[in-house]
Formats: structure tokens, C-alpha cells, sequence
């Protein structure tokens, strides 16, 4: 797709994939009115095989954090290295998705997934030594952070292969996203009985199992396509080859501001529940509610609104995502704090055409890099999100922290929403003028 090709999602077409028919692989159905729903996305078999290997890749994920962190403690005592260990998660992500972002494109994607998901299981399982110490203990969890993002970028471009540009791609990207936010609740309640029954090495035991569960279903399941792109460029050069594009750099913005600011109660759940002199049990209500939410808002909008009814309510929903933190300001109760969460994970709902959108601005060719520079971005800030909230409540109320999340957010996405729109405007004019 040339680089200057600014269509509307909802008018983009939903080509075969590439070189589906020369493996013998179903082609992913046209996308036409009606949306065709998340059923249909089922329908396609290499897609089933994904999303199968992507719940055991993510089980492994979810339970070897907190393994690892209750391993940690156990050997150390240290509540630091025990937060340090859960950390460590988020921050690699930028230096594996910004040195390592080109290799997406200029590598078969099933061998990178099935590499990494080799990698991560490697990690796990040198984990599981008894003799292993602390230091290299966190060690092997930067590694499995650093190569994340190359998985999850590369996954995400084989998904347009799979179920092309158009709809069914929207769906199949928020259905894992589905499954990621529900990890979140179920995840750790799964991990924390499995710690019951086993310690942590033997959990994490588990784990390694899953990440090789994966690579075999990945490597067997899932057709052999070329690299997309030819090599030649360094990979930072391709990196800065993505970041030229306007519209792109607008895009991936939209997609990093608004988890900014929304991970800023849940990295203050604990505070405020302390604050307002809550149980444990609401506590764990406040934990839910923004994933509950953004589930909710994912589901509805994937199964009853079109696909230019999603297009449509992107920056609506994305610039009001953090407006109902302004319920925190008079120090609410539970109630009205789950409330205000659970509207601010609907909002969460504009990522379905934002995918569009995103999916159509960048070549093919850039593809893979694209998309793991925007996931590496994504758990970045998220990151620098939570820290920032813990400073700031330093400073200030738990309650007027996450209140001022709300005013400072909102003006953020405004500028960020102003910027998408003017290169609308311009690509726009381009077109206009090409046209003539």
C-alpha cells in the first residue's frame, strides 16, 4: 500500500491474504456490510490456531510473573526486589521494540514467533534452577521483556495476513486483546491457586510448558511466509523510516496517550483503598473494574456497530477515555470509583477503528516494525505511567491525583486528537490534488 494511501477504514479493501492460496490456507473472507461479527473470525482456521496459541503464551506470561515475583521474596525478603522483579515487565519493551523492530520485516514471521516463544520457554526454564541466582534471575526477565514486543508486532502484522486489511483483521486484533485484558482477572487468580498447590519453581515449570505448547502449534499450525521486506537498511534506519510518516506518528500517539493516563488508578488501587479505609475485598473491585470495562466496551462495539460506526466514534471516545476520573475529586466511596472505572475502560473501545485506521496508513512492508514499535510503545508508557502516579501521590491526595489524571489526560488527547485530525486534513488535500 503506498505510503500517502489515506482511505477511509470502513472503504479499505479486505484483500486475499498473501500467499495464502500457495499454502493451501483458506482465504480470509471480503468485508462487506454487515460486520461480519466475531464468529466469523473463528471461521478462518490459521486464525483459531493463533488464538489458541496466544492463551498459552499468554498463561505463560501472566503465572511466570508472578511466580518469579513470589520467588524473588522468597529468596531475598525484599519488598524492592520483589516490585523490581514485576517491573521489569514493562521497561525493556522500548530497547527491545526500537533495536529490534526491523528484524519483524526482514525475517519469515513464524520463525520469529516461534523463536521467541523458544526464547521465553529457554528463560522460564533456567528460571526453574535451584541454583540460579537473584541477579540472573532478572536478567532472564528483561529477556523475555525485550523480545515481547518483537512477538506481539509480528503476531499483530500476521494477523492482516491472515484476515487481511478490513474488518476481520478489527476483530481478530480485539479479540486477543479480549483475552489480555481477562488474563488480568483471571490470570494471577489462577496463578495465585497454582502457587498453592506448587512452589515457585514448579509454577514456573508450568510455565515453560506453555511457552512450548505455543511455538509447537505456531510452527505447526500457522503457514511459512516470506519476510516482507529485503534487508539492506539497519534496523534503527527502518525505525526512523516508519516514524517519518505523519499520519503513523499520529496514530501511535493516539495509541500511547490514553494508557498514560488510565493505568493511574490501578497503580493507586491500594492507596486509595487505604485512604478511604476499605477491605481487601473492594480493593480487589477496584483491580477489576477498568479490565471489566474495557471487555465490555470491546465486545459491544465489535459485535453491534459497524465498521464505519467504529470509525466514527474514535476520537470521541478516546478523548473523553479519562473524563470520568473527575469522579474521584470528591473522594468517592467504592461505588462510584468502580463506576467511574468501569466508563473509562468502556471508552476503550475506539482501539477497534483506531486498528483500521493503522492497518491502512502503513505500507506492507513496514508493517511488522510498525506494529511492534506501537505495542513497545504502548507497555512503555504504561510503565512511566504507574511510576508517575506514585510520585505524584507523594505529593497530593490519592483521590486529587487521579482527579487531576482526568484534566491533565483530557487536555493531552485533545492535542493528540488535533494532530490525527490535521493529517486527515492534509492527506486529504493530497489526494484532491492528485486527483485533478
Amino acid at each position: 500500500m503506498p505510503e500517502n494511501d489515506t482511505r477511509a477504514p470502513s472503504q479499505a479493501p479486505a484483500p486475499t491474504p498473501a500467499h495464502a492460496s500457495e499454502h493451501g490456507l483458506p482465504a480470509a473472507p471480503a468485508t462487506t456490510a454487515p460486520a461480519p461479527g466475531y464468529l466469523a473470525v473463528f471461521a478462518v482456521p490459521e486464525f483459531r490456531v493463533v488464538f489458541v496459541a496466544h492463551l498459552f503464551s499468554l498463561l505463560g506470561v501472566v503465572v511466570s510473573e508472578l511466580a518469579l515475583t513470589v520467588l524473588v521474596y522468597d529468596l531475598t525478603r525484599s519488598p524492592l526486589l520483589s516490585s523490581l522483579t514485576f517491573a521489569l515487565g514493562f521497561l525493556p519493551y522500548l530497547l527491545g521494540g526500537t533495536l529490534l523492530a526491523g528484524l519483524t520485516d526482514r525475517l519469515p514471521p513464524r520463525r520469529i514467533l516461534v523463536v521467541c516463544d523458544l526464547v521465553c520457554a529457554g528463560c522460564v526454564a533456567l528460571m526453574v534452577v535451584p541454583a540460579t541466582p537473584v541477579a540472573v534471575l532478572l536478567v532472564l526477565r528483561c529477556a523475555i521483556a525485550v523480545v515481547s514486543p518483537v512477538f506481539n508486532g509480528t503476531r499483530m502484522a500476521t494477523l492482516a495476513d491472515i484476515l487481511g486489511e478490513g474488518d476481520l483483521f478489527v476483530l481478530g486484533r480485539s479479540l486477543l486483546r479480549i483475552v489480555s485484558q481477562s488474563a488480568l482477572l483471571a490470570g494471577f487468580a489462577a496463578g495465585g491457586v497454582l502457587l498453592t498447590l506448587v512452589p515457585p519453581r514448579g509454577a514456573l515449570a508450568v510455565t515453560a510448558t506453555t511457552f512450548l505448547v505455543s511455538a509447537l502449534l505456531l510452527r505447526l499450525g500457522t503457514a511459512r511466509r516470506p519476510a516482507r521486506a529485503a534487508g539492506g537498511a539497519s534496523g534503527l534506519s527502518r525505525t526512523w523510516a516508519v516514524l517519518r510518516n505523519r499520519r503513523v506518528r499520529a496514530l501511535m500517539l493516539m495509541f500511547w496517550v490514553p494508557p498514560l493516563f488510565a493505568v493511574v488508578p490501578e497503580a493507586l488501587a491500594a492507596p486509595y483503598a487505604d485512604e478511604i479505609g476499605v477491605s481487601t475485598a473492594a480493593l480487589g473491585l477496584l483491580m477489576c473494574a477498568l479490565p471489566v470495562g474495557t471487555i465490555a466496551g470491546e465486545l459491544f462495539a465489535g459485535s453491534f456497530l459497524s465498521a464505519a460506526t467504529r470509525s466514527r466514534i474514535v476520537l470521541p471516545l478516546a478523548v473523553t477515555g479519562v473524563l470520568p476520573y473527575l469522579l474521584y475529586a470528591p473522594e468517592p466511596g467504592v461505588a462510584l470509583a468502580a463506576v467511574a472505572l468501569l466508563l473509562a475502560g468502556a471508552t476503550g473501545a475506539y482501539t477497534l477503528g483506531l486498528d483500521a485506521w493503522f492497518v491502512a496508513a502503513v505500507p506492507e512492508e513496514q508493517r511488522g516494525r510498525a506494529m511492534t514499535l506501537m505495542t513497545a510503545g504502548m507497555m512503555t508508557v504504561q510503565g512511566i505511567g504507574m511510576a508517575g502516579a506514585g510520585i505524584a501521590a507523594e505529593f497530593a491526595p490519592v483521590h486529587a491525583v487521579v482527579a487531576g489524571t482526568g484534566v491533565l489526560g483530557t487536555l493531552c488527547l485533545l492535542v493528540a486528537a488535533a494532530e490525527l485530525r490535521a493529517t486527515e486534513r492534509r492527506d486529504g488535500a493530497d489526494r484532491h490534488m492528485t486527483s485533478r
